[in-house]
């Protein structure tokens, strides 16, 4: 597998556009599209919140219809949640728009919102929008980077991706970009994020392995502990790539959901740096747990206390706060089992042995927490299993991003 340039735009066949709708931000652009020259087989994940914006009920409808997907149109600053009829309304006159411009049947294409929950969309803005981008389509690198700008709320930094890997002989592309800054909690975390593949696979297979990778990935990220009304995680593949269709679990589609991990791992990890305010990432990493659900949780819950990420905006190395987290998570196990050490680049250092603290060099533990990436390593001595979350330390400018957000 190799990193390649680009992004959503750099799997055979798929086009890109953005373009200034003034849907909510002025002097930016704030609409995207993605488009493939064939009808794509689909698989998505969406939200666990019951309420559910407009959008995430459209192309829930899509996926799960067994319907082909060819375009997603995805605007930024109105959520398009809690809006009621006149929000299922916008998805319909959005994908309508695109099969006016580009013939596609308006039930193949997907729409995407983020940012304010309770506003309605400018439905004329929104169709405006999707004929200007019509015009605008291309295959160009840069055309994906400007769409993963498109649909940035409060990122501080455009999320994208691609990676090339052979199946059967074919070169394989996998591309993909991404947005989510705030709200962001496991399950599936706030976020919107897109993915293309030129990869012939049977459908089935394809959202087994999308739903499957997105538990070690998108599922293990955490800013702070809002899950979203809009988390929509959608892959279209178009089989041009002409590889052997993939309609077994064989060395093919392992080595796909290899690249697939990969790439949603990278853009999961991009989005958790991204947290709003953050200044590091927070990573927590459990080794040894008696089951993988066990690790999930007890990770999650280190990078999910507010305690623990003030403790790292801090550089404060007060472990219990750590241990304390994992002791409320709902995982069962020893205390006096359990190791944990703090590591960065600046190294590794040892705080927490079998229930015992252990002196440790400070001014060594400070160095390490001041590093732009900090991980909590803890093994549990209970089993074989382990698993990894992301998140970010708690800062100030939080509650000042989040205090005026719809301003």
């Amino acid at each position: 597998m190799n990193i390649v340039n680009g992004g959503i735009t750099a799997a055979t066949g798929f086009k890109a556009a953005c373009c200034e709708a003034n849907i909510k931000y002025k002097n930016r652009t704030d609409m995207a599209m993605v488009y493939c020259d064939v009808p794509c087989e689909c698989a998505g994940t969406f939200t666990t919140n019951v309420v559910k914006a407009a959008c995430v009920q459209w192309d829930q409808k899509i996926v799960y219809s067994g319907k082909p997907m060819q375009a997603v149109v995805v605007n930024s600053g109105i959520a398009n949640a809690c809006t009621g009829k006149e929000g299922f309304d916008a998805c319909e006159a959005t994908a309508k728009a695109v099969e006016n411009a580009l013939g596609v049947p308006f039930d193949c294409v997907a729409v995407a919102s983020t940012g304010v929950i309770g506003m309605q969309l400018p439905v004329e803005k929104l169709v405006n929008g999707v004929t200007m981008m019509s015009k605008a389509l291309n295959d160009s690198i840069e055309a994906g980077t400007n769409a993963s700008k498109a649909i940035m709320t409060t990122d501080t930094v455009n999320k994208e991706i691609a990676v090339t890997f052979t199946i059967s002989g074919k070169t394989v592309t996998l591309g993909g970009m991404s947005k989510g800054s705030g709200m962001i909690h496991p399950n599936m975390c706030t976020m919107l994020a897109f993915l293309s593949t030129d990869i012939a696979i049977d459908k089935a297979l394809l959202q087994e392995a999308l739903s499957d990778v997105v538990k070690d990935t998108f599922n293990m990220i955490t800013v702070d502990g809002d899950t979203s009304t809009n988390d929509t995680l959608l892959i279209m593949a178009n089989g041009l790539a002409e590889n052997n269709k993939i309609t077994e679990k064989n060395d093919d589609y392992n080595t796909f959901c290899e690249a697939l991990k990969f790439v949603c791992e990278y853009l999961a990890k991009k989005m958790a740096a991204d947290g709003e305010g953050a200044s590091k990432l927070f990573e927590a990493k459990v080794v040894n747990a008696k089951s993988k659900e066990d690790a999930r949780t007890l990770s999650r819950a280190i990078v999910a206390s507010n305690l623990s990420k003030a403790a790292i905006y801090g550089c404060d190395a007060n472990f219990g706060r750590f241990l304390c987290a994992m002791g409320y998570s709902g995982a069962d196990f020893d205390q006096n089992d359990v190791e944990l050490f703090f590591e960065s680049d600046a190294g590794k250092l040892q705080v927490f042995d079998k229930g015992t603290p252990i002196v440790f060099d400070e001014e060594l533990a400070v160095k390490i927490l001041k590093s732009k990436a900090v991980t909590i390593y803890v093994d549990m001595h209970e089993g074989n299993q382990e698993a990894t979350a992301w998140g970010c330390d708690l800062t100030y400018d939080y509650v000042k991003i989040n205090a005026d957000y719809r301003s």
